[in-house]
């Protein structure tokens, strides 16, 4: 029976050098008595207690083979040593056979004695080699470190040994990632395999060193730093290996000692952070006497940000105030606004089993005191998924956010003004872009409220805040050496610690609280007080090395069952329910609620409520991290596979407000042809709700998972799809000259060219007019607008022909054709229905293709000479508008009529149809399809008003320079504009001629039309 195995079984491996230097053995165990166990310090009740329990279990069990202790396979950060004797075969000549083994025993127990002292496991004895991990079955925070002493330390001692010849041997390490923990072979000859490049490396290392060295990998000497002093070996050649590797041989210790970096929790005691204390609390006083204040505190992973923030609040809670907090998430980057729905929901208490209605009662409770009406309680409800009436209000996309903004902002006003406001955004490094964008206005709407805003994030968090007055912004440094060893002290509490080990603490930690906390607590947590002093490679990019490795074995510590448990938790996320756990971890009641309770109790999670009612937070991202990197990619599937699957079940309104929860699980579940759909799904949705930053990386996300699929009709079909959403956000987000829509419309053209899907060319030739059109390029226009009739010249979809000919009615406009222009328009008109081409608002432009229709119409036939059929068109456009309430589309039918009444000498009704266009603007916060100075400036001549002219027009000349002053669309870009001016000198006698008798000659207009045309001249380009 294997002791060590047996007592982390239990959970109890902390005792397994006590047991083993009392010689307790199987044969010992079954007659240990509770005084035997205070001998040897099992000094708490409970641990004696299930000590002895599983004692007498031992005696009830039938006397047959050890059976053995089922070790999951995992993913674990290790280094591994391979030793190997000199010149064993010559020994193997001149020594008989008994002899030899003598020898070769006195080596490997030797080996054994000196790689054990160091926390080191011999995996395989080879004859003459000697295979060793480091960091398996249990992690220490320094194994490179302690794999390199006891390489220098077998060197010694197997020179030391006394045997008929001296002995002498050569050894390498090397660090990195590895599979270790399946059982190879059986019986005698069973061991715990490994596999990766590591046993390899360090294999071949061992053969190049030289007689009584040591040689590592670049990998280890990385993680040893300044320890040890190493002779650089350059770049070496070795069997199996491809690139040139480069090592070292290490010389000595160095005895330089600093390296750590990492994290600590709310409980550590606040040391060395008086004046940071005291800033805030100044800046607290402040903002309670109305004078608002902001406090970003920046700083590395560990060094203490929420921890201060924390101590604020301590420091203030007998004082009458609300505390409202905000908690960015690594896995939710993507999410709109997910910091301010996880609080509103908190704050209304929100619960698992409550209906739709229940929620949005609470909510209505929660927003009485401050809403405005109940256009906001809808807005909110929406947001928070809840039934709503957002439909109703009619709000363009842009509009509904800046209400929604509103809102929020409305709510927090209210809660100043009853009393003081600390609130508190906390890990804003990891802050969805929507949510930056609320954040950027309350950074500004704080400095009139009694509110003290905490930001902190992490140093490559880029923020605009600083330059503002009631902005401070405060940097925390490492401890110093004094406050280290107070920390440490005060996290020791009654415990005994020698000034030795203290003095090693401070040396290692390098001030960072976090290590501090951590290294602390392993060494309290052991009983060996001077082996737990620790570094380790890093398994995760985002925890650092040392840090990685503490908290490795602190979850070997906890035992096989807890830690399982934890690795569940950790693929739920940083944040997970007793309901969502339980049916994953597929353990029974008692086991799962005594392996979250090892957890809380060892300070990995933290804990809200009691089960099955309970939540769980780990204590730090990275604790989450490090439990997650220890699980197999097979394993990792199956867990992500039975969260998606929950999910879906039982979980169905969660996944309706956050698509992209279950695109995750699927994407690591492996399950990809389901995982890029929802991809998709996650990416439609946040565009629905105008998050388009959002939006735009869900579609990168189903484009990556894509690759994983084979080529093929299927996966080529879901690419155009992505690309056409993916284009259509970019547009949104970035202007209609984004570089990245033109990309994705042109990967999106040649795979439906490839595939040949009519529907799918149609939207991706689309997208690139739509490119072309907003960067005024009119031949690449022409040439794709042919394209998009072309496609759908048999007309069988005649929503697709009415957006061709929209594309060919704009395009000819621009060109300074309005014969094929009205041509167009008239089409378009005849397809047009208002009804089944509601969509075509959202996917073509943003705007109404019957008002676009009609608008330009009016104006191609007042170029043509057709004055009273323009009035008439132009007044059907404005009616459509007005019927359809589609605000952008009302935009643009004001100005189309604002055009009209300038050209035609009526500046009073242009002006009136310019003021209507620039409220709405105004008031949905749309964009001009040109700039309305110009207007204003050709109306305000064609009245007399001279004099008031330059003001109107004051400032219009650089923005209209802008190539970003055009519609959504780009049909109407003001620039264009000139083309169709010239076309009345061109062509307006010929065109008139064409139509036959029946014409209306032009008639003059005045200076109104004389400066339009310069105006549009100003703005037109060669094509």
């Amino acid at each position: 029976m294997d002791i060590a195995v047996w007592l982390r079984g239990l959970g109890l491996e902390q005792y397994e050098a006590a047991f083993r230097a009392n010689a307790v053995d199987a044969s010992v165990l079954p007659r240990l008595t509770a005084e035997d166990l205070k001998d040897l310090g099992v000094t708490l009740v409970g641990h004696r207690r299930r000590l002895l329990d599983a004692i007498a279990a031992l005696g009830a069990e039938p006397a047959v083979a050890d059976v053995p202790v089922r070790v999951a396979a995992e993913r674990r950060q290790l280094s591994v040593m391979f030793c190997d004797l000199v010149g064993s075969t010559a020994l193997a000549v001149r020594f008989d056979p008994e002899d030899l083994r003598e020898i070769e025993g006195a080596y490997h127990r030797v080996v054994a004695e000196t790689v054990g002292c160091y926390g080191g496991f011999v995996a395989k004895n080879m004859g003459d080699g000697v295979l060793v991990y480091f960091g398996y079955p249990e992690a220490h925070e320094d194994d490179a470190e302690r794999a390199v002493r006891a390489g220098l330390a077998v060197i010694d001692a197997v020179g030391r040994l006394a045997t008929p010849e001296p002995l002498n041997v050569r050894l390498g390490i090397a660090s990195g990632l590895v599979v270790v923990g399946d059982l190879i072979g059986a019986g005698a000859a069973q061991e715990r395999g490994v596999v990766g490049e590591t046993p390899n490396l360090a294999a071949r290392l061992q053969a190049v060193a030289q007689p009584g060295t040591l040689v590592i990998a670049e990998s280890t000497r990385r993680q040893i730093g300044a320890l040890f002093e190493c002779a650089d070996l350059g770049a070496q050649r070795l069997a199996g290996f491809a690139q040139a590797q480069h090592v070292w041989r290490v010389v000595d210790e160095s005895g330089v000692v600093s390296r750590f970096e990492a994290l600590r929790s709310e409980a550590t005691p606040l040391v060395g952070r008086d004046e940071e204390l005291d800033l805030v609390l100044r800046r607290w006083e402040q903002a309670k006497a109305g004078e608002g204040r902001v406090v970003l505190i920046s700083g590395e992973p560990g060094i203490g940000k929420s921890r201060l923030a924390a101590a604020l609040s301590e420091s203030i809670q007998v004082e009458g105030h609300t505390r409202l907090r905000y908690f960015c998430s690594p896995h939710h980057q993507d999410s709109a606004l997910y910091p301010f729905i996880t609080q509103i929901e908190h704050t209304a208490g929100f619960a698992r089993d409550d209906a739709p209605e229940e929620k949005l009662g609470k909510l209505k409770k929660l927003l009485a005191p401050a809403a405005s009406g109940d256009d906001e309680t809808a807005l909110l409800a929406e947001l928070l998924s809840l039934p709503n009436s957002v439909a109703d209000l009619n709000l363009s996309p842009q509009r509904k956010r800046e209400m929604l903004f509103e809102a929020l902002l409305r709510q927090l006003e209210a809660v100043a003004r009853r009393q003081p406001v600390l609130m508190v955004f906390e890990d804003a490094h990891w802050v969805d872009p929507t949510s930056r964008e609320l954040l950027d206005l309350t950074v500004d709407r704080a400095r009139r409220l009694a509110v003290l805003l905490i930001v902190t994030f992490r140093p490559e968090f880029q923020q605009a805040w600083s330059g503002q007055t009631h902005v401070t912004v405060l940097g925390l440094n490492r401890l110093g050496e004094r406050d280290v060893t107070a920390l440490v002290r005060g996290l020791a509490g009654n415990t005994p610690l020698g000034s030795q080990i203290v003095e090693e603490i401070v040396e290692r930690t390098d001030g960072v609280p976090l290590f501090i906390e951590e290294l602390t607590k392993a060494v309290l947590e052991t009983g060996d007080r001077t082996a737990a002093l620790t570094a380790s490679p890093s398994v995760a990019s985002a925890i650092p090395a040392t840090l990685h490795a503490s908290l490795i074995a602190r979850l070997d510590r906890i035992g096989a069952a807890a830690k399982e448990v934890a690795q569940v938790g950790a693929v739920l996320g940083r944040e997970f329910g007793y309901e969502l756990i339980q049916p994953v971890a597929q353990r029974s009641e008692a086991d799962l609620q005594t392996a979250l309770a090892q957890l809380t109790d060892a300070g990995l999670l933290f804990c809200r409520g009691l089960a099955p009612q309970s939540s769980y937070l780990f204590k730090h991202a990275l604790v989450q991290y490090a439990a997650y990197s220890t699980l197999l990619r097979a394993r990792r599937q199956q867990l992500h596979a039975r969260v998606a699957a929950l999910l879906e079940q039982h979980f169905a309104d969660l996944i309706e407000r956050q698509p992209e929860l279950l695109a995750h699980h699927l994407t690591a579940a492996g399950a990809t042809e389901r995982a890029v759909d929802q991809w998709l799904k996650a990416g439609q949705h946040a565009a629905e709700r105008s998050a388009h930053l959002e939006a735009i990386r869900h579609f990168d996300r189903g484009l990556a998972t894509l690759t994983a699929r084979p080529e093929g009709p299927a996966r080529d079909g879901r690419e155009i799809e992505l690309q056409l959403a993916r284009g259509l956000s970019l547009f949104t987000a970035e202007g209609f000259n984004a570089v990245g829509a033109a990309q994705a419309y042109t990967r999106a053209c040649e795979l439906a060219d490839k595939r040949g899907n009519p529907r799918h060319q149609f939207m991706a030739v689309y997208g690139l007019w739509q490119s072309a059109n907003g960067a005024g390029m009119i031949r690449d226009c022409r040439r794709l607008a042919d394209r998009l009739l072309q496609l759908t010249g048999s007309k069988a979809d005649d929503e697709l022909h009415l957006q061709a000919r929209h594309s060919a009615w704009a395009t000819c406009m621009h060109a300074g054709d309005p014969a094929a222009a009205r041509e167009h328009c008239e089409v378009g008109r005849r397809l047009y229905d208002p009804e089944r081409h509601r969509s075509h608002r959202l996917l073509y432009g943003g705007h109404d293709p019957g008002v676009c229709a009609s608008g330009i119409g009016a104006l191609v036939h007042w170029l043509l000479g057709y004055p009273d059929k323009a009035l008439a068109i132009g007044s059907e456009s404005l009616a459509l508008a007005e019927r359809i309430a589609h605000p952008f589309s009302l935009v643009i039918g004001l100005l189309f009529n604002a055009v009209l009444y300038v050209d035609r000498g009526e500046p009073e009704l242009a002006l009136q149809r310019l003021g209507a266009a620039e409220a709405m603007a105004a008031e949905q916060r749309v964009a001009f399809t040109w700039e309305p100075r110009f207007l204003r400036g050709a109306a305000l001549t064609a009245e007399g008003h001279s004099r008031r002219l330059s003001p109107a027009c004051a400032g219009a000349c650089q923005p209209a320079r802008r190539a970003d002053i055009s519609p959504p669309g780009g049909c109407f870009v003001g620039r264009s504009a000139g083309a169709a001016g010239r076309a009345r000198g061109s062509s307006c006698r010929g065109e008139r001629r064409a139509e036959g008798s029946g014409g209306n000659r032009l008639r003059p207009v005045g200076g109104g039309t004389s400066s339009l045309r310069r105006y549009r001249a100003s703005r037109s380009q060669p094509a």
